[in-house]
C-alpha cells in the first residue's frame, strides 16, 4: 500500500492535511491545523520536507514558518511581515531566501532563512520594488532560473529580472515586455523554453528568454490559447496554474499542465478544465521538465542556433479533462519516488472540494481517482 499526505493551504485559518491511499483509492482528511489567517499559498523546504512554509494572503501580509510532524499536523514556528500586501505565491531560493509575490502592493520580498535552522527566519523582508508602467503592478509569482528570479506581473504585463547583490540585497535588473492586457499570472521552463500562462487571456506562450536586461523581447515561438473548445455560454475563463512534469521512468514525456478557471456567470456542471499540452520542436522533448544549465551555456547554445527556426516550434493540445472543480486556482503533480507523479491533486477555490487524478496514456489524459468534499476553497497544494 502507498499512501500519501497531502497537505492544502486556502482561505481559512487552518492547513489541512489529506490522507491519499493509492491502493484503495481513498482521501480522506487527517487534521485541519490552526495557523495565520490565509495560508492560500504553501511550499515545502527543498531539502527538509518537515519544514513547510505560507502565505498569509492579507492587508498587511505576513509569511510563516511551520513544522510538519510524522502525523501530518503542523504547528507555527515564526512568523514575519510579507512587507507588502497580499502575498500570493512564495518560493524557497538556492541563496537561502524565501520569496513573497505581494499582489496587493508592487514588491517582491526577500526574507533570509536561518542558515543553521530554516524553519526560522534568520532577517526581516528585504523588499524590491517595481514600477507601475500600466498604471497597476501585481507580482504573482518568483521562478528562479540561471542566477535570475523571474516575476510574472499580472498588472504590469512585464515579467521583472531580479538578481542578488554581491551583498544581502536583491534589485530589479531588467524586464520582459509582455503584451499589453495579457496578464502573465504564471510560469515554468522546458529546457531553455520560458513558458508564460497569461491569465487574462487564457492563453500560452512559449519564448526564449532575451538576453538581459531591459525591455528585449524574444519573438514568440508559440501562443495559444487554453480555453475549451464551446464552452457553454457565459462562461468565462482566466488561465491559473501551469507546470511541466518531470521525466521518469514511467513518464519519459514532459507535458505542460495548464489549469482553467471559470469566473463567468454560467457554471459548466463539467467543471473546469486541466489543457495538457506538449511542446515540439528542437530539443525540449528530451528535458527534464526543469531550469536547469547555466545562463553562459544557455547563451552559448542560443548564439550557436542550437534551436531549430522559430516556425519549428509549436505547442499542441493533447487533452482538455473537464473535472468537476469550480475554479481551480492551484494543482500540484506527486513526487517521482514511490510513484507519486502519477498522480495530480487539484481543488476547488469555490465548489468541488478536492480531487486526485490519475496520469494516464503516459500522462496525455487523466482520470478521476477520488474526489473528497469535506472542504471547500483549497487553494494550493504540497505533497510530503
Amino acid at each position: 500500500m502507498v499512501q500519501f499526505k497531502i497537505l492544502a493551504g486556502g482561505f481559512s485559518t487552518f492547513i489541512a492535511t489529506y490522507l491519499f491511499d493509492s491502493d484503495a483509492n481513498s482521501l480522506s482528511i487527517n487534521s485541519q491545523s490552526e495557523t495565520g489567517t490565509n495560508p492560500s499559498w504553501i511550499v515545502s523546504n527543498p531539502n527538509d520536507k518537515s519544514i513547510l512554509y505560507a502565505t498569509n494572503e492579507n492587508l498587511p501580509g505576513d509569511m510563516q514558518s511551520l513544522k510538519v510532524a510524522e502525523d501530518g499536523t503542523i504547528t507555527v514556528v515564526d512568523t514575519v511581515s510579507s512587507a507588502g500586501d497580499g502575498p500570493t505565491f512564495a518560493d524557497v531560493l538556492s541563496t537561502g531566501e524565501l520569496t513573497a509575490m505581494n499582489f496587493g502592493s508592487p514588491t517582491a520580498a526577500f526574507i533570509p532563512l536561518d542558515p543553521q535552522d530554516p524553519s526560522k527566519f534568520g532577517a526581516d523582508a528585504i523588499p524590491v520594488q517595481f514600477p507601475r508602467p500600466q498604471g497597476s503592478s501585481n507580482p504573482h509569482m518568483s521562478l528562479e532560473v540561471n542566477g535570475e528570479i523571474l516575476i510574472p506581473d499580472l498588472g504590469a504585463d512585464k515579467i521583472w529580472r531580479v538578481t542578488k547583490d554581491s551583498g544581502e540585497g536583491f534589485s530589479l535588473t531588467g524586464q520582459i515586455d509582455i503584451d499589453a492586457g495579457a496578464g502573465p499570472r504564471h510560469i515554468a521552463m522546458q529546457g531553455d523554453v520560458l513558458l508564460t500562462l497569461h491569465e487574462k487571456t487564457s492563453a500560452l506562450t512559449a519564448q526564449l528568454i532575451p538576453d538581459g536586461p531591459n525591455g528585449t523581447t524574444n519573438a514568440l515561438l508559440a501562443n495559444v490559447s487554453i480555453v475549451p473548445a464551446n464552452p457553454p455560454e457565459g462562461t468565462k475563463f482566466a488561465a491559473a496554474e501551469i507546470f511541466v512534469s518531470p521525466v521518469s521512468e514511467k513518464f519519459p514525456e514532459p507535458l505542460i499542465y495548464c489549469s482553467n478557471r471559470n469566473i463567468g456567470e454560467t457554471i459548466d456542471p463539467a467543471g473546469d478544465t486541466i489543457a495538457i499540452f506538449q511542446l515540439v520542436g528542437g530539443s525540449t522533448g528530451s528535458t527534464n521538465g526543469t531550469a536547469s544549465g547555466t545562463a553562459s551555456s544557455c547563451k552559448k547554445r542560443r548564439h550557436a542556433r542550437h534551436f531549430p527556426r522559430q516556425a519549428e516550434f509549436s505547442l499542441e493540445l493533447v487533452a482538455q479533462v473537464p473535472t468537476g472543480l469550480q475554479q481551480i486556482r492551484s494543482m500540484a503533480l506527486g513526487p517521482v519516488e514511490n510513484g507519486g507523479d502519477e498522480f495530480i491533486v487539484a481543488g476547488a477555490n469555490t465548489l468541488g472540494g478536492v480531487s486526485v487524478f490519475r496520469r494516464v496514456d503516459g500522462g496525455r489524459n487523466l482520470e478521476l481517482v477520488v474526489n473528497n468534499q469535506d472542504l471547500q476553497n483549497r487553494t494550493s497544494f504540497v505533497f510530503v
